[in-house]
């Protein structure tokens, strides 16, 4: 595969950031058909730009109804020499080669988005039932749930938020729901972080129970704390942004917009499918500490963006595909070199 046109912005040379690093992604492809791809996991060296397509999607047992609904895959996580990714109600393990060595369900896991691994527990956020869940994967066994719901038709910047921890391996957990659409888990010094697309809030769930931890848009996905504020795909602006905790902009990173005449399926309703559609994000470095880290973002048509953390100036785009309906879903860095 090719990469597609230049975007908007010309790609630049970083000669002083060091090597951009390879990653991995997953992507899900909206609107398409019974029998057609529907996603993948691609290895994306982003200094040379090669491609190289690792798993191509396509199970026949999906719910193909909405935009991305069962389709695709989203969320990684490495634990050793396991690679584990999020396909709506299941959790595949691939070792190195992409071979199937387990997986793991649950009865309030659906349309899973983004994973993690910490400390040797695996925490998954579980869309359809308002949930983040908790698996220890040294004893295999679900450990934990929490639901943050919004109870009411509240609007999600007023919305008085119900939270309930409960049993994932038992039977008096939420009821399918999906109010806030949790997509993004992050865990930190013992306190687990939610957001999600209704959520005008980066929820924080420590010992003494939920709080507000910041305010960010709707619309976001990837929300993480980071350096007294947040980083999170601000997916309704078309762009990422570093977010100090009152929900200010204090930087903001393009995403790439390509001309509409360079895309394909274009004709499709915006909800459906859309060019600048952010999501995925990471960092060269675990902290993002250091001088010279690097922030890599996701977006459709399936594009991965490296950019100067300090500045929000974009490096290089590398683009998978021209097809507008195949958006970036789960990023990470690739650890086995």
């Amino acid at each position: 595969m090719a990469n597609g046109p230049d975007a908007s912005t010309p790609d630049i040379d970083a000669p002083d950031s060091g090597r951009l690093p390879t990653v991995i992604c997953t992507t899900v492809v909206r609107s398409t058909h019974v029998g057609a791809s529907h996603g993948g996991v691609y290895i994306v060296d982003l200094e040379s730009g090669a491609i190289r397509q690792a798993l191509d999607w396509n199970d026949g047992s999906i719910d193909w109804s909405g935009r991305g609904g069962g389709r695709g895959l989203r969320g990684i996580a490495f634990h050793g020499d396991d690679i584990y990714i999020a396909a709506s109600d299941e959790i595949f393990v691939y070792d190195r080669a992409f071979r199937v060595r387990r997986s793991i369900r649950n009865r309030y896991l659906g349309l899973c988005h983004e994973i993690q691994i910490v400390e040797s527990k695996l925490y998954l956020t579980a869309t359809a039932t308002d949930s983040v869940l908790v698996y220890d994967l040294a004893t295999g066994r679900f450990t934990a749930g929490y639901c943050v719901r919004n109870p009411g038709p509240d609007k999600p910047e007023t919305a008085r938020l119900a939270f309930g921890a409960f049993d994932p391996e038992g039977e008096r957990g939420p009821k399918p729901g999906d109010t806030t659409h949790i997509n993004s888990v992050w865990v930190e010094g013992g306190v687990i972080y939610i957001g999600g697309v209704h959520l005008a809030r980066l929820i924080a769930i420590g010992r003494e129970g939920p709080s507000a931890y910041a305010r960010i848009p709707t619309w976001t996905h990837n929300a993480r704390p980071f350096r007294g504020g947040v980083l999170a795909n601000s997916t309704g602006n078309d762009s990422i942004g570093w977010f100090d905790r009152n929900g200010g902009l204090l930087r903001r990173y393009e995403i790439p917009q390509f001309p509409a005449e360079s895309l394909e399926h274009a004709e499709l309703p915006k909800d459906y499918a859309r060019q600048a559609f952010g999501r995925g994000l990471c960092l060269s470095d675990a902290s993002g500490d250091t001088a010279s880290a690097l922030l890599i973002g996701g977006s459709s048509p399936a594009s991965l963006s490296a950019y100067r953390l300090e500045t929000g100036e974009r490096l290089k785009t590398v683009t998978l595909t021209m097809d507008v309906r195949n958006a970036v879903h789960g990023l990470e860095i690739w650890p086995f070199g």
